[in-house]
């Protein structure tokens, strides 16, 4: 809720500041190369733009259609999310306890795929031939997507080369034209949502990212973590381009709310 009050009132700011430069307005420019209406607005239904491989191309800023997934990611999974007896427990633990324990409230980085889900603060996807970025607004941080043909198998040869990491470690490849990311070496400290999905350090994440026009991305999220859940489960969550602005700063630098939640 903070970066959507900053983000308004940086727009207010930009509105009675207009004898600015309009170059130096980033949260409210016209991009280059977007389609564009009779209006002069983006096309949010144009095609898909494609890279120069051919491939869609993923770039820009995107946030979550809505907030059903950061609230419960697993609200859409037929029959419940299947936890293992001990993970059902954490969870009931932390919904009853209000969340107070959750990281981010202690300035510690939302994971994958929290850091995306919040519709308030938007990610950037900035995707090249050999890595695809994603960029975060909230907390200033970042994914690396290696598509540079590397892969697992030195981990799996010796594991203790995974230092496990907040984003943890994804490479990607392309699957006609649905973006295949994997995602391992993830440490347990993150929740999968604000309400409190537990992992352990197995965890796996699987991407599925689809450009299905160029104002709408879909990804499908599949989480197999045989510690934590007795099968692997798959939730779908849609994303909307924030066309003609660019990300924010938000940095968890000051934080004063932790004293006056009340849990349980």
């Amino acid at each position: 809720m903070v970066a959507c009050v900053l983000r308004s009132f940086a727009v207010a700011l930009l509105v009675l500041g207009a004898a600015t430069r309009a170059e130096s307005q980033w949260l409210k420019l016209a991009l280059p190369d977007q389609p564009r209406n009779p209006d002069g607005t983006t096309n949010l239904k144009a095609p898909p733009p494609r890279a120069a491989d051919g491939k869609p191309d993923l770039s820009g800023v995107w946030r979550a259609a809505s907030n059903r997934y950061i609230g419960d990611l697993g609200a859409d999974v037929a029959g419940g999310v299947p936890f293992q007896p001990h993970a059902a427990a954490i969870y009931r633990e932390r919904l009853a306890n209000n969340g107070l324990e959750r990281p981010s409230g202690k300035c510690l980085p939302k994971g994958v795929p929290e850091g995306m889900t919040i519709r308030g603060y938007p990610i950037k996807i900035v995707q090249t031939p050999k890595l695809t970025m994603v960029l975060y607004e909230i907390f200033v941080a970042w994914r690396q997507i290696h598509t540079d043909g590397r892969n697992f198998s030195g981990f799996a040869r010796n594991p203790s080369e995974i230092h496990p990491a907040w984003l943890g470690y994804s490479i990607g490849r392309w699957d006609a034209d649905t973006f295949v990311v994997e995602t391992i070496g993830i440490n347990d400290r993150t929740w999968l949502d604000d309400s409190g999905y537990p992992h352990s350090d197995a965890l796996k994440i699987t991407e599925r990212m689809r450009r299905l026009d160029f104002g709408r991305l879909e990804i499908e999220f599949t989480f197999d973590d045989s510690k934590t859940y007795t099968r692997p489960w798959s939730v779908k969550v849609l994303f909307e381009l924030v066309p003609d602005t660019e990300l924010l700063e938000y940095v968890c630098e000051n934080e004063r709310d932790l004293p006056h939640m009340v849990g349980k």
